[in-house]
């Protein structure tokens, strides 16, 4: 069983930058693509950002330019740079793996993510 630990989240003002870290228990990165997903209330549950094991990237177009994700295979780690973050980027923010176009195997606790206008 892979766990995943996300971290980083916080309140910021519109404009302003986070950075997400998601620590997975053992190395998979080389097994899993990887993907960062965000809920907002009411809404459900939606891809951000994704990373290949070949280190290909994509993104929701509704943050394209303005989040990077990012791993570090040593460190188990799977990173998400959000600048000029905006009030409707506010949301839990969660990783996980990749299997296909689905998200594959537990989710963890997530990471809330404030932004004030």
């Amino acid at each position: 069983q892979v766990q995943l630990v996300e971290s980083g989240g916080g309140l910021v003002q519109a404009g302003g930058s986070l950075r997400l870290s998601c620590l997975a228990s053992r190395s998979i990165f080389s097994m899993y693509a990887m993907g960062w997903y965000r809920q907002a209330p009411g809404k459900q549950r939606e891809l951000v950002a994704a990373i290949t094991v070949g280190g290909s990237t994509n993104y929701a177009d509704s943050v394209k330019g303005r989040f990077t994700i990012s791993r570090d295979n040593a460190k188990n780690t799977v990173y998400l740079q959000m600048n000029s973050l905006k009030p409707e980027d506010t949301a839990v923010y969660y990783c996980n793996r990749r299997l296909g176009d689905f998200p594959y195997g537990s989710w963890g606790q997530g990471t809330q993510d404030t932004v004030s206008s």
